[in-house]
């Protein structure tokens, strides 16, 4: 298997002390996530999307992946934390082993982190769903403890 993690982009979170990134529910940048097959070779080192090793399109997925709908950041004691709302690609094939969150606003698609779905997940002729955990300082996405 190529995934081997999920990681938080080191180019992130430099970015992130350089106004890169702006995850305010509605006036925001534009996040996506792309779906990726089992070649895709990314680590905390990625710094950008690329379509290289993505899935097809199929459905409602196409090349870019899906638009995420932000849940404006908070805090929970010292930990800040932001999310983003379950997203579904519908009337789908899709045999995918994990994805990037990136900034679709930012010039370059700079990426936000990696996520490794631990195996083939698939959908076929049906929908395919990211559920994202939690928005909460335990288990949401992003967090900055």
């Amino acid at each position: 298997m190529a995934f081997t993690g999920n990681f938080m982009c080191t180019s992130f979170k430099v970015e992130l002390m350089q106004a890169v990134h702006n995850f305010t529910n509605g006036t925001g940048n534009t996040f996506k996530l792309a779906l990726y097959d089992n070649s895709a070779s990314f680590t905390a080192a990625t710094t950008a999307y690329t379509s290289s090793n993505e899935v097809a399109n199929s459905g409602t997925y196409s090349a870019g992946g899906g638009t995420l709908t932000n849940v404006t950041p908070t805090s929970s004691g010292t930990t800040a934390f932001t999310d983003f709302a379950d997203l579904s690609f519908t009337s789908a094939t899709i045999t995918a082993y994990g994805a990037m969150i990136y900034n679709d606003s930012a010039a370059g698609d700079p990426s936000v982190c990696i996520l490794d779905f631990g195996g083939a997940k698939t959908s076929t002729s049906g929908t395919f769903t990211i559920v994202f955990p939690t928005a909460d300082a335990s288990n949401a996405i992003i967090r900055i403890a």
